[in-house]
């Protein structure tokens, strides 16, 4: 807010002739994860799951900004909290996906620490549903199977996305740290490297490192610090998966991300 709030005694820059804002790149992609995904894989049991996800985002969005802020925000960041809800969760009801996308979006108004929302919105809202109804709703497990050429479309997109957000370094020390770590749990658990590393194949995978762990709202303020919670989020989902533990990769960005979000913030401060 301080930006707009200040915009009137900065000096007048010029504009580039065409610009797209990031999150219409990042809607744009993440409907083409969902559109692949649901041909070649199907990972869609009744698509009005993922409707009601977005509806509800797209109106909890719209309701708290102009009950809080007096302004009608820009609607791009709750679709794809909304959509991402209704790609990742899987359950045979519809009020999770209602309640995911509701609890996410008023994560970033309600769970603030000096100012900022210190979770992913989405992850908060599906850990939550995932954590209190384990025997009502999963998580999406789905790979791409022997279609390689879909996923890789969608890591080249998503690359120059990231790229232009400069958040590319984040993506690839998480998929480079989890590949490493693949290879220890291959060497702790006996079980095959490709056993191990295909997960990252995924579509939880793609939206975990294309729009959780590189989100610049709950990123911390300097790129070495980037790097090293996505180094974290990678071992502390080791950990998790080490133990069994369901869902793995989501808790370990509910765990590192926030607690890395208040030191960042709390250095911050006094440095100042």
């Amino acid at each position: 807010m301080s930006d707009f709030n200040t915009a009137a005694t900065k000096p007048t820059q010029a504009k580039r002739p065409f610009q797209i804002d990031p999150r219409y790149l990042s809607s744009g992609l993440i409907t083409l994860i969902l559109i692949l995904g649901q041909v070649y894989v199907g990972f869609l049991h009744d698509l009005s799951q993922p409707l009601t996800a977005i509806g509800i985002a797209l109106i909890v969005e719209l309701t708290l900004g102009r009950l809080l802020l007096g302004v009608w925000v820009n609607p791009a960041s709750a679709y794809i909290t909304g959509i991402s809800c209704g790609i990742l969760l899987r359950s045979l009801f519809m009020w999770p996906y209602a309640i995911a996308a509701a609890l996410s979006i008023m994560s970033k108004n309600v769970l603030r620490f000096k100012g900022r929302h210190i979770w992913n919105p989405s992850n908060f809202g599906l850990c939550v549903v995932l954590f209190t109804a384990p025997e009502a709703v999963a998580s999406l497990s789905e790979q791409w199977g022997n279609d390689l050429w879909a996923m890789g479309i969608i890591w080249v997109l998503g690359s120059l996305v990231l790229i232009r957000a400069k958040r590319f370094h984040v993506a690839f020390t998480y998929a480079a740290s989890f590949i490493a770590f693949s290879l220890i749990r291959a060497w702790i658990t006996g079980n095959p490297f490709l056993s191990e590393v295909a997960p990252i194949t995924g579509p939880m995978y793609q939206l975990m490192t294309f729009f959780m762990i590189t989100d610049p709202a709950t990123s911390v303020s300097s790129r070495n610090g980037r790097i090293l919670v996505a180094f974290l989020i990678a071992l502390t989902e080791m950990i998790l998966r080490l133990l069994e533990v369901v869902n793995a990769p989501l808790f370990a960005l509910f765990l590192i991300g926030p607690a890395a979000m208040v030191v960042d913030l709390y250095v911050g401060r006094g440095r100042r």
